[in-house]
């Protein structure tokens, strides 16, 4: 990296990076410039000096991403507001000098502090007491929106029965979240249709953040031949709910106890996505464990739960455990809850594809940055930091953040104990059974819905009037 710099400008980046370290609350505990600057070493990334670093661009568009206003002429004004507190004047107030840093920087380098987030987090908080305290990780898909430029459009089509004009791209993620933390280990990419744009081709893009002896807890979806085989292959044992398409009979089989077996599947048809070579090496057959747990709470939309699992060990691990443990996957849906709700990615603010990818890895950063803090304040408390609220953190963090009364390093540092006694005094209810219908009381506002190209309405407005 080009580390020389002269006069003014050397000066100003000197001030401005010792006043977001300390104004930045939690950026310098969570984020240490040592560990950006070695993932730029990385990236082998080299740049000029100037007022807007790849170190100083990173922080204000985590920010960005962290704040309500997610606009860039708020992340402007409010690195304005950290060199104002600093005495610090006549800098840019126009955001186009921000934008452009923002395209600057690379998307493997976002990418990369993002994975390295979540995998150190992951193994600093201890594994839940599921299945012998193996470590288990969630799988799940969602899909988010962003602008409709024609950029967007020729990379993430929008839905095929929607009329030009009239929908939104839309990009598929799946990603890798860590059941004891919630931390995203990985995520993968692709339009919301074509052809390897499913979840499952996805989810073989992730093979490599998995471990030998990680459980990975599936939807149905993924509860196939050929996806278990592979993770077996990598000494990753499944656990997942029934697809359905092979009938179960516990007649048949290996008896385990009442519902409760080991049956054999045999080797499907080739898929058109593998090799004739691959395809020859496979095995011929696949042992797996088929077991049904009774669904007894009053609410419960299902009443029997058809569980698929590599664990065959009764006794290691009995079926109400593998219970449990697939129950504990819907924290997968409260963390996507948390991604695309409370900080604002389900609707995306860039205008090009790298831009949207880059957003992204942005939020999943700022988002295991926040489950850290999470983790930090829970093991204060000596808590599980799934029973730290994530809005109250990011809330709390938020709040710190805007305050300007504390300017230094040692006043931060002593500072830091209150933080997180704050995050952790904001717990979350433990209501596992809790119904609630999926309605809103309060009526929103009436509006009507363009069902027509832009162009084509406002050109109607105009030959009206």
């Amino acid at each position: 990296m080009n580390h020389h710099t002269h006069g003014r400008v050397a000066n100003q980046l000197h001030h401005l990076r010792q006043q977001l370290e300390n104004q930045g609350l939690c950026l310098g505990q969570l984020l240490p410039k040592e560990q950006v600057h070695a993932a730029m070493d990385r990236c082998q990334l080299v740049f000029r000096q100037r007022l807007y670093t790849p170190l100083v661009t990173l922080w204000i568009f985590l920010y960005q991403v962290l704040s309500p206003d997610q606009s860039c002429r708020a992340a402007v004004a409010r690195l304005l507001a950290a060199l104002g507190a600093g005495g610090m004047d006549g800098i840019n107030a126009q955001t186009d000098p921000y934008c452009k840093a923002r395209q600057r920087l690379p998307e493997n380098l976002v990418a990369d502090l993002a994975r390295q987030s979540g995998a150190e987090l992951h193994r600093q908080v201890p594994a839940v007491g599921l299945l012998g305290g193996r470590p288990i990780k969630i799988a799940d898909g969602t899909t988010v929106s962003m602008p409709d430029t024609p950029a967007n459009q020729t990379a993430y089509p929008q839905q095929r029965s929607q009329p030009p004009g009239l929908g939104f791209p839309i990009i598929r993620l799946v990603g890798l979240i860590c059941l004891s933390c919630g931390a995203v280990l990985d995520v993968a990419m692709a339009p919301y249709h074509g052809k390897q744009t499913g979840e499952t081709a996805l989810l073989r893009q992730l093979f490599g953040s998995l471990r030998v002896g990680d459980v990975l807890l599936l939807d149905a979806c993924y509860a196939h031949y050929w996806m278990i085989v592979l993770l077996q292959e990598r000494g990753v044992d499944v656990v997942c709910h029934h697809d359905g398409r092979h009938q179960v009979d516990f007649r048949s089989g290996i008896s385990l106890g009442r519902q409760d077996h080991v049956v054999e599947w045999c080797k499907p048809q080739r898929p058109e996505w593998m090799s004739r070579e691959r395809y020859e090496v496979m095995p011929e057959t696949l042992r797996l464990r088929e077991t049904c747990v009774e669904i007894a709470q009053k609410g419960f939309r299902l009443r029997r739960l058809l569980l698929l699992t590599t664990l065959l060990d009764r006794q290691q691990y009995p079926k109400e455990d593998l219970a449990a443990v697939y129950r504990a996957r819907w924290q997968a849906e409260l963390d996507l809850r948390s991604i695309k709700q409370v900080m604002q990615m389900d609707v995306l603010r860039c205008k090009s594809p790298a831009m949207v990818r880059k957003e992204i890895w942005m939020h999943l950063l700022a988002y295991n940055l926040v489950r850290k803090l999470m983790a930090q304040a829970a093991a204060t408390a000596n808590i599980s930091p799934r029973q730290v609220s994530f809005k109250g953190t990011l809330q709390t963090l938020l709040a710190f953040a805007a305050s300007g009364r504390f300017n230094t390093a040692r006043h931060w540092r002593q500072l830091y104990p209150m933080i997180l006694q704050a995050v952790a005094s904001h717990r979350v209810g433990d209501r596992p059974d809790r119904v609630e219908p999926r309605a809103v009381k309060r009526r929103s506002k009436k509006l009507v819905y363009l069902m027509v190209p832009r162009a084509t309405a406002i050109a109607h407005l105009l030959k009206r009037r």
